[in-house]
C-alpha cells in the first residue's frame, strides 16, 4: 500500500508546474509528496511552499525545497494533502496528525486542493473516522460541555475524548491547542454540524473540510483512481 500511496503522490506532482506556489500537506500519504516535490526541486523545478506543520517544514527544509509562509504569499496555486475520511463529494475529515488548523488556512488560501490518500478513506458518509475538533486550552471543561452538548444534539452518543488524556499526557498542537475526538459514526448534517461547533467561543477549528476538495487520488491494489467533484 505504501508503494500505491507513492504512486498517487506521484500522480498529484504531475499538476505541479514550475513557478507554482504550493502548500505541503502532512501525514504519511503526504510525506510521499513531499519527498517527490523534493527531487523534482534538486532536479531544478522553482517553486515556493507553505508547510501546515512543524513536521513537515523539517521534511521539506532537509530536502531544500523553498519555504515561505502566508505572511508573505497572499494565495497559493495548489495544496496537496492527505484525508482521514472521504466522502462521495470529496468532502473530507481530517486532523489524526494534529495539523488541521493549518491545514485548512493552507487549503483555504489555495486555488485548489488535491487530496492523496488509500481507499480504506472512502466512506459513503462522514464520521466512521473520529472528528478533531481543536480548542482553546483556557476553559477546556466549559468548552467541552458545549461541545459534547452540540454532539449530542446531531446524534454522537459515542465518547468526545481529549487527544492523550488516557495517556498522562495531552496531545497540543503546534499552535498550543488541544484535540478533541469526536465518535459519530455517522455525520448526516456536516454543514449544520460545522457551524455550530464554530459558535462556541472555545472552540479553534475542527476537522470537516466542506467543498474545499476538488480532486484525489486515491490508491487501490488496482491502481490509482482519480476522483473529482462535481
Amino acid at each position: 500500500m505504501e508503494a500505491l500511496k507513492r504512486k498517487a503522490a506521484a500522480m498529484a506532482l504531475t499538476e505541479v508546474r514550475s513557478g507554482m506556489r504550493l502548500g505541503l500537506g502532512t501525514g504519511s500519504t503526504a510525506r510521499h509528496f513531499v519527498d517527490l516535490l523534493g527531487e523534482k526541486v534538486a532536479a531544478g523545478m522553482d517553486v515556493l511552499c507553505v508547510p501546515t506543520s512543524e513536521v513537515t517544514a523539517t521534511q521539506a527544509r532537509g530536502l531544500n525545497i523553498p519555504l515561505s509562509d502566508l505572511d508573505h504569499l497572499d494565495r497559493l496555486d495548489l495544496t496537496v494533502d492527505g484525508a482521514d475520511e472521504i466522502d462521495p463529494a470529496l468532502n473530507l475529515i481530517k486532523g489524526a496528525g494534529g495539523a488541521l488548523l493549518r491545514e485548512k488556512i493552507v487549503a483555504a488560501s489555495s486555488d485548489r486542493m488535491i487530496v492523496i490518500a488509500d481507499q480504506s478513506k472512502r466512506v459513503a458518509e462522514l464520521g466512521r473516522f473520529p472528528l478533531p475538533i481543536e480548542v482553546n486550552r483556557f476553559g477546556l471543561g466549559a468548552t467541552r460541555n458545549a461541545v459534547a452538548r452540540v454532539l449530542a444534539a446531531y446524534g454522537a452518543d459515542k465518547a468526545l475524548t481529549l487527544r492523550g488524556e488516557d495517556k498522562g499526557a495531552v496531545y497540543l498542537t503546534d499552535g498550543g491547542h488541544l484535540i478533541l475526538d469526536a465518535c459519530f459514526g455517522r455525520i448526516s448534517q456536516p454543514e449544520a454540524l460545522s457551524r455550530e461547533l464554530l459558535s462556541i467561543p472555545g472552540v479553534v477549528q475542527h476537522g470537516l473540510f466542506l467543498g474545499m476538495c476538488s480532486k484525489a487520488y486515491v490508491a487501490t491494489p488496482n491502481g490509482v483512481e482519480v476522483l473529482e467533484r462535481q
